[in-house]
């Protein structure tokens, strides 16, 4: 359904165009932080040059590509967030095609970026952050076996609103049995 290859320079137009007539909370809600909006290809370069995408890389960023159609559909990324015991962390998830939403690409993607970081970056677990309200994605992390572990209230304030957080987590050994 989906395959994962390193995002490249000639992507960057694609993340743009998903992002055009948003909004600061759009690109917050997938980005956190990391970008300002309107984000622009600078930006997007300004944080690809400290990613190499080789294996002595901490931070790997990919495209997400559905298969039926060669179509560069979203993004992902993967962090290795603790090197002694096999953490990592995935970040910066967007289906930005909004045809292939709710379709099952999202749960086949997350599931990708699962077998890479526990099969080809041998981590024993894995992570991510996910504001309470956006109940689709946390249903696609659960559908993947990803269980709640953390609640922040007030984790980010975006305009004059607080939102919360849940970190979910889920271990190799949880993600090999969901796989049987």
């Amino acid at each position: 359904m989906v395959k994962l290859e390193y995002l490249l320079e000639e992507d960057f137009d694609k993340i743009i165009q998903w992002n055009e007539n948003t909004s600061p909370e759009y690109l917050m809600q997938w980005a956190g932080p990391t970008y300002k909006y309107p984000i622009t290809k600078e930006q997007i370069a300004e944080n690809f040059k400290n990613i190499s995408n080789k294996d002595e890389s901490q931070v790997f960023i990919y495209k997400i590509i559905y298969t039926e159609s060669n179509e560069v559909i979203g993004t992902i990324q993967l962090i290795k967030t603790d090197n002694v015991n096999k953490i990592g962390k995935i970040a910066r998830f967007l289906i930005g095609e909004e045809s292939m939403r709710d379709k099952g690409v999202g749960t086949a993607a997350i599931d990708e970026i699962l077998n890479i970081g526990f099969n080809i970056f041998l981590l024993e677990e894995v992570t991510l952050g996910v504001f309470d309200f956006n109940h689709g994605a946390i249903r696609c992390y659960e559908k993947v076996g990803f269980k709640k572990t953390k609640f922040t209230e007030n984790a980010r304030i975006i305009g004059n609103k607080y939102w919360n957080l849940y970190e979910m987590s889920i271990k190799k050994n949880e993600w090999l049995k969901m796989k049987k």
